[in-house]
């Protein structure tokens, strides 16, 4: 698997600054966000000299761009929000094959209108998920006509909450241009060992064809996130599962400060290897 981080995690506006220190960290590859090229995460507009500079930058750091951060929330109460969402969506697409990347990762969004990432009462309604297909069949739209996949990350906030929900999406939508963004820490909050390693393995499983980027992030005790490595998630168990089905794609971290970077670009080589006491938890 290749080692990658979010770009985001550190601080600069200009790709070429961001993506060195990607790989001073230790990583190979990365999940970029237009931030990082002094724009809006989701900008109305991406000049080719923008996207150029992300794969110049790409080129020159020797840090592969395996995917662009383009999540914004699907399922928004207001239809408005919705479809402006995905015309900057067309224009983050329209841009990919400049900055060297194909595949968009995705929040299949919530109810609540102030924050994409808050679970809302709403969100398991059939009228949530009438919205999300609408959406998702524009999105897919837009995917075949700038030949690119969508990555789509179960979350514990978002209408696809669970892989059980992720596959019921792949089924509906019938496109290959459904992918599947894997993080074990957005299944569970609190979960013994027996039951985490039960809710990671059946996703792994059920999802395994469509797989193509893995998140590494972590869980503390009491269900907050935490850095990968440092809470309660069995990387032992959850990377050997991820072998186990022949994934070779990236592995990318997130939910950490730069300061952390490097230690955990270490713990997660380690835990690859089976070195680590702690991947064997």
């Amino acid at each position: 698997m290749k080692l990658g981080i979010f770009a985001k995690t550190f601080e600069g506006t200009e790709p070429l600054t961001v993506l060195n220190s990607v790989a001073a960290a230790g990583f190979t590859c990365t999940q970029y966000n237009m931030a990082c090229s002094g724009l809006p995460p989701m900008p109305e507009i991406i000049t080719q000299a923008q996207a150029r500079s992300v794969a110049d930058a790409a080129l020159s750091s020797g840090v592969e761009i395996v995917a662009v951060s383009g999540t914004f929330n699907m399922i928004h109460p207001d239809p408005a929000v919705r479809e402006a969402g995905l015309r900057n969506l067309a224009t983050l697409a329209e841009r990919c094959a400049g900055m060297s990347t194909d595949l968009i990762t995705l929040c299949t969004g919530t109810r609540d209108p102030i924050d994409q990432w808050k679970a809302h009462g709403d969100n398991d309604t059939p009228e949530a998920w009438r919205d999300l297909l609408e959406a998702m069949e524009t999105a897919i739209e837009i995917a075949e006509r700038y030949d690119v996949d969508l990555g789509i990350e179960p979350e514990l906030a978002n209408v696809v909450n669970s892989a059980e929900k992720a596959d019921r999406l792949i089924t509906a939508l019938t496109s290959p241009r459904i992918k599947i963004v894997l993080d074990p820490a957005n299944l569970f909050e609190v979960a013994t060992l027996d039951e985490q390693r039960r809710i990671v393995s059946s996703a792994i499983d059920l999802l395994a064809d469509r797989i193509v980027m893995a998140h590494a992030k972590d869980r503390n005790p009491d269900g907050r996130f935490a850095t990968a490595g440092k809470g309660v998630l069995d990387y032992g168990h959850y990377l050997g599962r991820l072998k186990a089905i022949g994934f070779d794609g990236s592995l990318v971290t997130h939910g950490l400060s730069a300061s952390e970077a490097a230690g955990v670009a270490a713990f997660l080589k380690n835990s690859l290897d089976g070195n680590s006491a702690e991947a064997g938890r």
